[in-house]
């Protein structure tokens, strides 16, 4: 593996869930042969527009659609906005499903998490956003879920998430995330023999 994206679904300079994508970076870069990490600010790209995607799209958008297609893997992780994914989240997933039948999302592998203040850790989101994932033809590691209750509990005095419970079920899920590139890979080198 040679690069994993990390996706926050949440601009707020203090989120739980940069947060807890940062305690991701930490883990993938500390196993061995590490893969790049790269955080893909979705705050940067303008709402999805048909004329502006004909007219040739954004150049934030042109760097997030080919940071995504150069990804082994994507980490996105959500906060529950009335029970679903954030605006900017879902706009995000539109510029990067197209273009149709040449989406980058199509055939990548995507590792979902979500944290919360909340005692539900944003839960209820995941769902949504899984099948928006589907839609765009994305590969969704299949693992428990890790929804990050309490999150603004978790961290330490830096911001940064310590929480043993979070590190391990993170560290679970992004070893379930190169399990899942190494399989994708191993089909792919079959399918061509």
């Amino acid at each position: 593996m040679s690069r994993v994206v990390l996706i926050s679904g949440s601009l707020r300079r203090g989120s739980v869930n940069s947060a807890a994508l940062r305690a991701v970076r930490r883990i993938v870069e500390s196993a061995p042969g590490a893969p790049e990490v790269i955080s893909l600010p979705i705050g940067r790209l303008p709402f999805y527009d048909g004329d502006v995607e004909r007219s040739g799209a954004a150049t934030a958008v042109q760097a997030a659609r080919a940071l995504v297609a150069d990804a082994d893997a994507l980490v996105i992780s959500t906060p529950s906005y009335n029970g679903a994914v954030p605006g900017v989240l879902k706009n995000a997933l539109d510029w990067l499903s197209r273009p149709d039948g040449a989406s980058p999302l199509a055939g990548r592998v995507v590792a979902v998490l979500s944290a919360s203040p909340s005692g539900r850790g944003a839960i209820d989101a995941q769902p949504a956003l899984m099948d928006l994932l589907d839609a765009c033809e994305a590969v969704v590691v299949e693992h428990p879920p890790v929804a990050i209750r309490r999150a603004d509990r978790r961290l330490d005095a830096a911001g940064e998430m310590s929480d043993p419970e979070v590190l391990a079920a993170l560290r679970g899920l992004v070893d379930a995330t190169f399990e899942a590139v190494a399989i994708l890979a191993g089909q792919r080198r079959s399918a061509l023999a």
